[in-house]
């Protein structure tokens, strides 16, 4: 008998050659041998799910009303304190979100690894030096961690986002080395697309599903993170962003997502060999969860440990956060309601009209457009620059074990296809990016402002194999501003239900025609509405600050 876990499909991924799948059926039953049967939902629920699967961990019958509030009532600043008061027990806690996070994969497809023995061992030791000495061992004492699959965790596996990547870690990277030290409880590993560079999280592991609308994405490449944190199988989780991966799949499952400035936080050993594209485009890792202050904890716990002593590309800027001093003067706040190639889908906009008017009503802040500048360059020399092979590291690896290269990842290659541009064709775009940063500093500092509010993404959560335009998240990485996001009140509603207003009637572009089309023909109910805040280069400090001011304005 098969032990793989029945997971919800909805929409099949292209199949590999027998030798392939042989080793990816492998590794599901691998993976299943772990999960007893009392963990499993019925096939009735996997063969017909309802479109939103919010409700089902709390109503399956699978989690004690104990472990129902403790992972829907708790966030990680909460549950940190609730354990080192003896409220209540790590092992009580890693409990109830190691199966939270078993039914929320069965829903979701959300996970690569699970290791729920591990944590409750884990989580037993430090119960037991709280009561020996009535010390946490650090201030995330007992708080359960997601980690995106490609993070070295001890004793587990990790890929680059292919099959023929993935090895067993004997040692932890260098933030889950601070994270543990700091009292973390690590119990499972999420799912990521194939290389690591969709909008979309389409693995030899499965797809990820939007828990909103089993319809849509839950976005990428960090999309097995957000629809852990929001089903509630986490309360706190580690993402990493080059384009968009902790921002886009944040909004698309309508969590908090953070992506500091880069080298502010560490990421050493996060991908063996490393990425080319970092030759022009840098990654930077941040946290994606359900609060406001769990963005800052995290933020504050990893520097607290001073990662840049023994990582000198770090700069180590004092974090101040949510705590930042009041300033004398109203936060100026640009408003970015598109970008000059795409008008957002009617709910963004919708989000974007509320924001503004509750901030304009508080006084509190003084509020301006914000005009778009050169999208469609950035978004153009961004692409090329993720792949400045041409894509032939990405072909050779599918090679390798006969993958199929999913229908996304031909896409986001197409922009660089051709020959390896070679040393000079990388010192060019380094040129180009640093003369068009530069340009775009100018252009912030003409706006007068402080922050800049933003879509997240052009629409809501997109339909599968969809997500094709980053523009509003990898515009961010390119210029290498800090940039977070939040939930608003606003969600998409039923099919047909809201037009684009007459003053926005007119395409501003091809794609704009394209994702307006895309908005017509698609289901978007329910899905959840994000935006974004996003601040000058290392002024990560004071995009807290603003976040923190606009909290009890937009009750964020």
């Amino acid at each position: 008998m098969s032990n793989v876990v029945a997971v919800v499909s909805p929409a099949a991924l292209i199949p590999g050659p027998p030798g392939y799948e042989a080793q990816r059926t492998a590794i599901l039953e691998e993976f299943g041998a772990k999960v007893p049967e009392a963990l499993r939902l019925p096939q009735g629920l996997i063969s017909n799910p309802p479109k939103n699967v919010t409700a089902v961990p709390r109503e399956c019958g699978i989690l004690s009303p104990g472990e129902v509030e403790i992972t829907e009532t708790y966030d990680a600043t909460a549950l940190a304190a609730a354990i080192a008061s003896k409220k209540l027990t790590a092992v009580a806690v890693a409990t109830a979100f190691a199966k939270r996070a078993i039914i929320a994969h069965q829903l979701t497809c959300c996970l690569t690894d699970w290791f729920m023995d591990e944590a409750i061992e884990r989580a037993k030791t430090l119960d037991e030096h709280l009561a020996l000495t009535g010390k946490t061992v650090g201030p995330l004492h007992g708080v359960p961690i997601s980690l995106k699959e490609h993070m070295p965790v001890a004793g587990h596996y990790s890929s680059t986002g292919f099959l023929d990547t993935r090895v067993m870690n004997r040692e932890d990277c260098h933030m889950m080395g601070i994270l543990r030290a700091a009292g973390a409880v690590f119990y499972c590993k999420t799912n990521q697309p194939q290389a690591i560079m969709h909008l979309e999280s389409t693995s030899f592991f499965g797809r990820v599903l939007n828990p909103y609308n089993i319809g849509l994405s839950a976005g990428g490449s960090t999309g097995g993170e957000a629809a852990l944190v929001a089903m509630r199988g986490s309360v706190l989780g580690v993402g990493t962003d080059i384009g968009g991966s902790v921002r886009g799949p944040a909004g698309f499952c309508g969590i908090y997502g953070f992506k500091p400035t880069s080298y502010t936080l560490p990421m050493k050993d996060f991908l063996a060999g490393g990425f080319p594209a970092e030759l022009n485009v840098l990654c930077s890792t941040g946290p994606m969860c359900n609060s406001l202050r769990d963005m800052d904890l995290f933020m504050r716990v990893v520097l607290a440990a001073k990662p840049y002593l023994t990582d000198p590309r770090l700069i180590p800027i004092p974090w101040m956060g949510t705590n930042s001093p009041a300033r004398p003067e109203p936060i100026k706040i640009g408003i970015l309601m598109n970008d000059g190639v795409i008008t957002p889908q009617p709910p963004v906009i919708k989000a974007l009209e509320w924001a503004r008017e509750k901030l304009e009503a508080s006084g509190a802040f003084t509020v301006k457009p914000f005009a778009p500048y050169r999208t469609a360059e950035a978004i153009k020399n961004v692409r090329r620059a993720y792949w400045p092979d041409g894509g032939a590291g990405v072909r050779a690896h599918l090679a390798h074990t006969g993958e199929p290269m999913q229908p996304l990842t031909e896409w986001v290659l197409k922009a660089a296809a051709g020959p390896d541009v070679g040393s000079s064709g990388v010192h060019e775009m380094r040129v180009s990016r640093d003369a068009f940063r530069c340009d775009f500093a100018e252009h912030w500092q003409a706006q007068d402002v402080d922050v800049v509010l933003c879509p997240v993404f052009v629409g809501p959560a997109c339909e599968h194999e969809t997500s094709w335009y980053w523009n509003y998240t990898a515009f961010w990485n390119y210029v290498d501003y800090p940039g977070a996001v939040f939930p608003t009140m606003i969600k998409a509603g039923k099919k047909g239900s809201e037009a684009y207003a007459p003053e926005v009637a007119s395409p501003l572009s091809d794609e704009d025609k394209h994702v307006r089309r895309l908005w017509d023909n698609g289901d978007f109910e329910g899905a959840p509405i994000n935006l974004q805040v996003v601040a000058r280069k290392y002024h990560d400090n004071d995009l807290f600050a603003a976040l923190a001011a606009m909290q009890p304005v937009l009750e964020i």
